[in-house]
């Protein structure tokens, strides 16, 4: 029987929304911590070393499936997969939510960052088997724009709603979420299982390794890592506590730039994908556009250490729309790679990435430590700068070091 190809309209409605509705819950989930975290460290009492643990939980907990999450994408299809593991998001939610301990918060945060794994590595293993490649920035831009949303959510709308309920509700409100996602996720997406069904786990385990040897690989994956996961730990947590105490906002400014950040974010994930994809008619390698985004997201950071906060609201929208190119590493991963192995191309990528966020995340908090709290709440704007320079210098390293492939996808295009 003659198979039919999917019209553009049912792509979109059946593939490409709702991947689109479970990252936005993953990128929520990363990012809500840092308006609750205030409540929630006055309900139950946390320092600037647990706040960072227990947030990074989630960091840590989703890297470190990302290699059998790889194999489960190539073998059994982002369908099952995806709708099973949102199962656990809810749960974790659930748990974070009676949580009366900081242990408690932890196993929530863990089975959250668990649940969530698959939202965006699912997601871009779909755009690859239902999409053309020339449309895979483009498809996947339009993901991480609305995991970009995600992070919108997470601002003020939050905000306001601890105006009718505290922090406990939001995650319960979220749990539901995560179940009727999970509903819909699996009786709408096709389900189209890879090629990997047929390897043994120990072939499968074997690509892995062929991946990391890949000369490629290793010029893109140390930006990706440090830039990507620099970002994560700042947007999804000390962004605010910055704002607070190096800019001196008060709560509602600083969930306003929060806001301004993560809007930045939004477009910048479907301006790159877009750009890159205009580009791509002029032969311009998207490897090139990826070095140019991080560029000008060191640059921010940068300002972020030197305690430059006298336009916060600018500083806050260049930081998340710059950071959202880090994202066009996926696209170049995954295009290094037979179609049948991009998903643990993307995974491997991931597990380096959030291992590093995790890092960044705790070590930035364990940095801020070392300076005593301030009477009436923070750090001191010293703590901040000089835990900043951490990934400046990291990512400058990071960028000398793909600098040759940059080069290479130039002479070759």
């Amino acid at each position: 029987m003659k198979s039919v190809t999917p019209s553009a309209r049912t792509l979109a409605l059946r593939v490409l929304l709702p991947f689109a509705g479970g990252y936005f819950l993953s990128y929520l989930y990363r990012t809500v911590n840092a308006v609750l975290a205030p409540s929630i460290a006055a309900d139950i009492v946390l320092d600037a070393g647990a706040l960072g643990l227990m947030t990074g939980m989630y960091l840590l907990a989703f890297g470190s499936v990302q290699i059998p999450l790889g194999i489960l994408l190539d073998r059994y299809g982002p369908r099952r997969v995806e709708a099973g593991l949102l199962v656990f998001a809810a749960a974790g939610a659930g748990l974070f939510a009676v949580a009366e301990q900081p242990v408690t918060l932890i196993l929530g945060r863990a089975l959250v960052g668990l649940g969530v794994a698959a939202c965006l590595m699912a997601a871009i293993k779909a755009n690859v088997q239902f999409f053309p490649p020339g449309k895979l920035a483009l498809v996947n831009g339009i993901i991480l724009f609305a995991g970009g949303l995600g992070a919108v959510a997470a601002t003020q709308p939050v905000q306001a709603a601890l105006a009718i309920t505290d922090w406990r509700g939001i995650f319960w409100i979220l749990a539901a979420l995560t179940l009727a996602m999970a509903l819909v996720l699996f009786v709408t997406v096709p389900d189209k299982p890879g090629r990997a069904g047929s390897s043994s786990f120990l072939q499968q385990m074997g690509d892995v390794a062929t991946i990391c040897r890949d000369p490629a690989f290793l010029r893109v994956m140390p930006l990706a890592a440090i830039a990507l996961g620099s970002f994560m730990a700042i947007q999804g947590l000390w962004a605010g506590p910055w704002l607070r105490d190096v800019a001196g906002l008060n709560g509602a400014d600083s969930a306003q730039a929060l806001l301004v950040m993560a809007s930045g974010m939004a477009a910048g994930y479907l301006a790159w994908g877009s750009l890159s994809d205009a580009l791509g008619r002029w032969r311009v390698p998207i490897v090139a556009v990826a070095g140019f985004g991080m560029l000008w997201y060191w640059l921010c950071v940068l300002s972020m250490a030197l305690g430059w906060g006298g336009a916060p609201l600018l500083l806050s929208a260049c930081f998340g729309f710059a950071g959202a190119s880090v994202s066009l590493c996926y696209v170049v991963v995954a295009q290094l790679v037979p179609p049948h192995m991009s998903g643990r191309a993307t995974t491997t990528l991931n597990l380096i990435i959030f291992a590093v966020a995790f890092t960044m995340q705790w070590g930035l908090g364990a940095i801020i430590n070392l300076w005593p709290a301030q009477a009436g709440g923070g750090w001191p704007a010293q703590a901040y700068e000089i835990a900043l320079w951490v990934p400046v210098v990291l990512t400058a390293a990071a960028m000398v070091w793909m600098g040759p492939l940059v080069g290479r996808s130039w002479r070759n295009r």
